[in-house]
Formats: C-alpha cells, structure tokens, sequence
C-alpha cells in the first residue's frame, strides 16, 4: 500500500508536506519522498524508511527546501515522486495503485517510441515512472491523466506537481481516496483526512471516483467531472485506514466500533472480557463490549518505542517475530480466563494463531476469536494490501484445497464465502482446529457492509466474495 500528500500554498508549504507525509506512515514501510517546487525550480529526496521513521530522514531536507508547492509519498514498492521532464513541461508525480496490465502498458510505450525504464532493485519497472510515461503520450496532462485512468487495470490515484499546481486524479472507480482540505493559505490533497488535522486544513470535499482536479493556492478547478460508478476498497476502514480518518463521510474508528457492535449481536459466547489485537483491532473490541456488556481489557500491550507499525519487514518469518515480540502480556489478566480476542482480519492465519498460544502459555483457559471482517478467499487484485504471492498464502485456500482439492470450481468458491452455507461452516471449523482456538465466528459480509453505512455497490469486496467490478 502507499499514501500521499499534496499542497498548494500561498505560503511555504515546506513543513505541511512533510507532517501530512509522515501521517500516511502506517502504510508503507520501504520508501519515503518528498518533491517541492519554489523559486528555484524543483528539489526532490527519496529515503529508505525501512529501519527508521519518515521524519528521521527527512529532518535535514526541510532546512533545504523551499517553496509554496509540495507532494510527498510513503510507499511499501516503490521509490517516488518520480521528476519528469517531457514535452508537457517539468512536473513531479506520485501515485497510489496497481497496475496488472504493467506488461502491456511497457510494450506501448515501447512501441510509442520510449527506449527504455529505469528498473528497481526488484528488476521491475516503476509503475510510477510507467504512469508518467503514458502520461506524456498526450498532448495535455489532463488528457495524460485520463489515458492513465482508461488503460490501467487495477486501480491507480495520481498527484501530479507542476511549477503552476497540483493535478489530483483520483481512481477511476474511487478504490482508494483523494481528500481535499482547505485552510485561508490555500489547499492539500490527501489519502488520509487524518493527516491535515493538526495543520490547520478543515475538510473541503472528497474527490469522486475518477474526477480530476487543479489545485493552486487560491483554487480547485474541475477538469473532470465524477464518474457514475465507485468501488471504493472496504478494508480500508477495517485495517489499513487510521482510525481518526473519514473516507466518504464515513469514519473508520465508528465503523469499527459499529462493526464491533454487530459481531456481539449476533453471539452468544460466555466470557469473562473482550481484546483487541493491537492496534487495528481494539475499535472493534470496544463496540462488541458496548453492545454486549462484556467488560473490555487489555491482556497484552503492544511495545510501540522500537517497532510502531504492524507489517514490517518483508519476510513472513521477521515479521511473524517482531509480532510476536511486540505483545507484552499482563499475567493477571489472562491467567485462568475466558478471553474474547477480536483481530482485524485472518490473512495467512500465522500471527493470530501464535498470538493465541501465546495467551494459553500466559494461563488462559479459553481463547475464543472474532475477526473483524470476513474470510479473506480471494487475493486482492487491485491494491497491494497483500504481500503474498499467491492465493494459497491465504488460511481459506489452503483449508478449501485440503477440503475439495486442487481443482475447486468458482461455484465451489461462493459456497465458501457464503456465511450460511455448510462449506462455509466446514471450512471455519478448519480453520478454528489448526490454530486452536476455542471457537471462531468471522464478521458477514452483510453485517460489514452495513457497519461501513454504503451501498454495497459503492463497495469493493473482492477479496471476501470474488465479485468483480460488473457484478452488482
């Protein structure tokens, strides 16, 4: 995942950049940039977070930046902003996405005449220097933008600085945010709303899914009207969003507290207190404690001074450890107890399972478990929520292909992801036996959807039924 931060202003807008940058830290883990745009023309730094925060490396850039134009990006891939130089002018160029089609799109730009990519020390291509590429095969940076938009498959937001202002392109079907904020010395575009809190900026709107816009300090032109159509991602609200953000009206700390509330109605489970699995997961536990009466605890404590966000370093086996490290219990709360834990999700089912041996060596006598969401069946295949490779790095998959074998059919599939079918018991009965917990229910897909408060149809739910874009 990646997020990102512009701002236009009629000031230097050197520091906003960098605190609205560093907000976005808990989605990425591997590369930081910032790009400014002054009287002296363009200036740009890209760092390697993985060992230390954002503001760390960057304490020393802001003393040498200046100007009233700015973007910057927390990436888990690449390095951006990207400066480019073509026959559209000088610009900077961040994005948020994933491209599927990368391979194709290489081969178009090959045949439009580009010799060649920078590669990554991955040995692929940057998908952002690819966009920039695309980009500059019209004859207007909005017409490149749109390009981007029809092309793309997967999803792909885009902040786009020149010396003039900030061109913000949201998604094509909206699966990730653009939030613009606004302060009396001019306007920022943002991820997360979280992150223009504390800098003055209230909220302006959000961009719709598609739409383009122009952002200068005194200004927001619209250079593409909204698309009809939205698919905005569900698991932002459920994980990777921050909890003090808002993404189409809706707040993701009262969602999870809603979803909370609705994981309780509909149990029955006898215990002595409800958890959270830090951080993501104790919204979630406060509404089911609300709702049910359950009292809310904390029977171990996330150790935040050396190891702040959840999803670092890229080997499984790392961060399965530092999860494990992370998690300091309190004895007295767990020995000889019933415990409720609620985690945001079961992915690979590696780190909950650790964690719930770890509460029965600390002495407690029940472990029962409630994701927060539904069973994650299918790999996303729009954003890069997920590190894994493939769809057998997921629990589900694994246990649907000891169950059916090999070759199991997408009928097959929606039976598993139907909360009322018996495929869908058998296979959460797997899964509660292998990490032994002392009963697992998982959220419905109905009941999230209501939690979040949209349509369903506004919604991506992929990775929890298979649904594509065309089916609602």
């Amino acid at each position: 995942m990646s997020g990102f931060f512009g701002v236009a202003s009629k000031e230097d807008c050197v520091l906003d950049v960098f605190f609205g940058v560093d907000y976005h830290s808990h989605l990425g883990t591997r590369r930081g940039g910032m790009a400014i745009h002054g009287e002296k023309g363009f200036a740009r730094a890209i760092h390697n977070i993985e060992n230390s925060p954002f503001r760390t490396k960057f304490e020393k850039d802001i003393d040498e930046f200046q100007g009233n134009l700015g973007i910057g990006c927390i990436s888990d891939n690449e390095a951006q902003p990207l400066l480019v130089k073509s026959h559209l002018g000088s610009f900077a160029i961040t994005t948020v996405g994933r491209i599927n089609n990368i391979a194709e799109l290489q081969d178009l730009c090959f045949e439009r005449g580009v010799t060649h990519f920078l590669e990554m020390s991955t040995g692929q291509v940057n998908p952002t220097e690819l966009v920039a590429s695309l980009i500059n095969h019209e004859e207007t940076i909005v017409d490149g933008l749109r390009y981007v938009q029809n092309l793309v498959k997967g999803s792909m937001s885009i902040l786009v600085m020149t010396p003039d202002g900030i061109y913000a392109a949201r998604d094509r079907l909206g699966r990730t945010p653009i939030v613009l904020g606004e302060k009396p010395t001019g306007f920022c575009a943002t991820f997360e709303s979280s992150a223009f809190l504390n800098l003055g900026y209230h909220h302006y709107r959000d961009l719709g899914p598609g739409e383009i816009v122009f952002i200068t300090p005194s200004s927001i032109e619209v250079k593409q009207k909204p698309m009809d159509k939205m698919k905005i991602c569900s698991f932002l609200w459920v994980y990777y969003g921050y909890p003090t953000s808002t993404y189409e009206g809706v707040n993701v700390e009262c969602m999870r507290n809603r979803c909370g509330e609705l994981l309780a109605k509909r149990d029955s489970v006898d215990v002595d207190s409800v958890a959270g699995v830090p951080d993501s997961g104790i919204a979630h536990a406060v509404g089911y404690a609300n709702q049910s009466g359950i009292p809310f605890a904390r029977p171990f404590i996330k150790y935040t001074p050396t190891w702040p966000r959840s999803f670092m370093p890229t080997s499984q086996a790392q961060r399965s450890m530092i999860a494990k490290m992370k998690l300091i219990p309190v004895q007295e709360l767990i020995k000889d107890k019933r415990l409720l834990l609620i985690d945001d999700s079961i992915v690979r089912g590696t780190q909950l399972g650790e964690t719930t041996e770890f509460l029965y060596d600390s002495g407690a006598k029940e472990v029962h478990v409630r994701p927060a969401c539904p069973p994650i069946i299918f790999g996303c295949k729009y954003l890069n929520f997920s590190r894994s490779s493939s769809e057998m790095d997921l629990i589900t998959r694994r246990v649907i292909r000891k169950l059916e074998g090999d070759d199991v059919s997408d009928a097959v599939l929606a039976e598993y992801a139907d909360p009322d079918s018996e495929r869908y018991n058998n296979m959460c009965e797997e899964i509660r036996q292998r990490s032994n917990f002392t009963s697992l229910r998982y959220h419905r897909i109905d009941d999230m959807v209501e939690a979040i408060g949209l349509e369903k149809c506004k919604l991506c739910t992929y990775c929890f039924d298979g649904r594509e874009d065309d089916e609602d």
